[in-house]
């Protein structure tokens, strides 16, 4: 196990923790909960049981982050920026 570049934080004050993924531009957007989240990359629970594919866009506190997905265990995957 490699240590983190960056600590990661939980989604506190007027930062919604509610997320959405962006798959592609015909696509709807997917509904999720951004459990944590850090400079370089964040954890995430899909509210569906949709596959994601590898690389999808998150829309979360007014950004839009292209992510790559790095790990995946049940609802929840962690995703790199």
């Amino acid at each position: 196990m490699y240590p983190r570049r960056f600590s990661r934080v939980r989604p506190t004050g007027r930062i919604s923790d509610a997320g959405k993924v962006i798959v592609g531009p015909k696509d709807p957007a997917i509904d999720c909960r951004v459990v944590d989240y850090s400079p370089g990359g964040a954890c995430l629970e899909i509210a569906s049981q949709a596959k994601l594919p590898g690389r999808f866009e998150l829309v979360f506190g007014g950004t839009k982050k292209r992510c790559r997905v790095v790990w995946s265990a049940g609802r929840r995957l962690g995703v790199a920026f």
